[in-house]
């Protein structure tokens, strides 16, 4: 069930909080939708309640209390089986934004039962980019308009939301919105406001249209904690960091976290390049139920952080630097439709994950953009080739999603053995291809400039991490032939692709 409530905290209220006093309110049950606590309206135990470092737990009549520090927010951690009020564009409205840096004394926050199964999934997009509404229409056209049909709880967008242009957040949550679930939001680099200088105020818009950029909820089995990495220092250049509040955040509430739940740690910088990660390392490693999720590199990239990295738990940490839905920045041929190809700088298509979660077990499936959802591969051999070419011929497969948990073979023929694959550090060699069409964007046909036809001018293609390669048998005869290629991945995922190459005579 849906609620659409734009204010659900509880007037009048006169007094306001200063630093010496404490700010309070009641997290209930709100029965009659409204958003005010009415009379005969119950308290919820046991519900986490924050401002962003400190998190304490109501008591049994609902009942919290904070110290009114110098925060930007107060925020209610969403229980399992409960929901928050959504806005218009079904942006969680978990949270309070002080007037001109003064909280209220009273802060009432609603929740409303629900039924949450313990199987369930969530959509994941990554950088989508926006420069202008051009690129705004691009994202609905391509991604969003196929989402309409999802059974997924909720989605998360990974930050770069938009393209250091927040006054498009509107325009890009109000897509997003049609999908009609619960959609949460991370901040990125490309998401700041240009003209405020200290980095706890690069965030003021984006707090404004989705809240604290540093929360938590939860959801079946699950923990899932957003988090703010991106710091900018005084030069207003910015790396991935978290402060001691949010580390601090995070290890306080995760006091109030049952061993058993699985912990998901949701960024816009990939975990790996966080300064501060060994702090964050040491926080979770008695967690045995452990995943990450970030954007930012236009890649899609399996990292196994273990102990030679840092990471102090039993066993490697997952994390997933998550597909680009603006690809590489909406860069490419336009199709037919006259969206952009965008294909990603490892030369796996734009896309998103779905994510399902199973207790605390999860999967991870990529989704290409309006492909199939068995596309998950390209497979690059010659069309044709002569009999001597063999032995020099390799077949080499992109598996978009691939790791280094994968398996993967080919056969030729619909009855040979299957032959492994051996993965191998190399460029996509059609994203190689579409770059050096790339100084194209400097020319002229017919006197129309071709950065309206091409876009943008491609980043140089990068190493890829799941490209795998394989040799052909030396003896086939002249004719049409089939390559097969099927690759498991490590969540026992099967898939398959095929590519038909003829060979001549000598």
């Amino acid at each position: 069930m849906k609620y659409l409530l734009l204010i659900f905290y509880s007037f009048p209220i006169v007094l306001l909080a200063t630093n010496n006093t404490e700010i309070q309110g009641i997290v209930f049950f709100d029965i009659n939708q409204n958003g005010i606590l009415d009379p005969g309206e119950p308290g919820i135990a046991g519900v986490c309640v924050s401002n962003g470092k400190t998190v304490v737990q109501t008591d049994a009549s609902g009942k919290w209390e904070l110290p009114a520090e110098k925060m930007n927010s107060v925020f209610v951690i969403k229980p399992a089986g409960y929901d928050v009020p959504l806005n218009q564009d079904n942006i969680p409205q978990h949270y309070y934004l002080p007037e001109k840096g003064k909280f209220q004394t009273d802060i009432h926050f609603p929740l409303y039962p629900a039924l949450e199964k313990n199987k369930f999934s969530a959509l994941f997009f990554g950088d989508t980019q926006a420069r202008g509404l051009r690129e705004v229409n691009f994202i609905m056209h391509d991604v969003v308009e196929e989402c309409m049909e999802t059974d997924a709880a909720f989605g998360v967008s990974l930050g770069d939301i938009v393209a250091d242009d927040p006054s498009l957040f509107a325009e890009v949550s109000q897509g997003i919105g049609h999908i009609g679930i619960p959609w949460y939001n991370i901040f990125g680099n490309h998401d700041h406001d240009r003209n405020e200088k200290r980095n706890e105020n690069k965030d003021k818009t984006f707090r404004r249209f989705f809240g604290p950029s540093t929360y938590a909820f939860e959801y079946g089995q699950v923990a899932f904690i957003g988090i703010n990495n991106v710091f900018f220092n005084k030069k207003g250049k910015y790396h991935a960091h978290l402060t001691d509040e949010q580390l601090l955040f995070i290890e306080n509430y995760l006091s109030f976290v049952p061993e058993e739940k699985l912990v998901v740690l949701m960024m816009h910088i990939p975990l790996v390049r966080i300064d501060t990660r060994d702090r964050l390392y040491e926080i979770l490693r008695n967690r045995k139920q452990t995943f990450s999720i970030s954007g930012h590199v236009h890649e899609q990239i399996h990292v196994f952080v273990d102990e030679d990295m840092g990471w102090k738990g039993p066993a490697a940490h997952h994390h997933l630097i998550n597909a680009t839905v603006c690809g590489s920045w909406w860069c490419g041929l336009h199709d037919e439709t006259g969206i952009p190809h965008a294909t990603m700088n490892d030369g796996a298509p734009n896309g998103y994950s779905i994510v399902t979660f199973d207790g605390n077990e999860y999967s991870i499936q990529f989704k290409a953009a309006r492909r199939p959802a068995d596309y998950q591969m390209n497979i690059y051999l010659p069309d044709e080739m002569s009999q001597n070419e063999l032995d020099t011929a390799n077949v080499l497969v992109n598996i978009f999603a691939g790791s280094s948990r994968s398996k993967v073979e080919m056969r030729v023929g619909k009855n040979d053995e299957w032959i492994p694959m051996q993965q191998v550090a190399t460029i996509d060699p059609e994203c190689l291809r579409m770059h050096r069409l790339s100084p194209l964007l400097d020319r002229e046909i017919d006197g129309q400039s071709l950065e309206y036809v091409f876009g943008y001018k491609m980043d140089y293609p990068s190493i890829s991490t799941h490209m795998w390669q394989g040799k052909l048998p030396e003896k086939l005869q002249p004719g049409t032939h089939l390559v097969t290629v099927r690759t498991t991945d490590m969540f026992q995922q099967t898939w398959t692709g095929h590519r038909i190459f003829r060979i001549s005579g000598n």
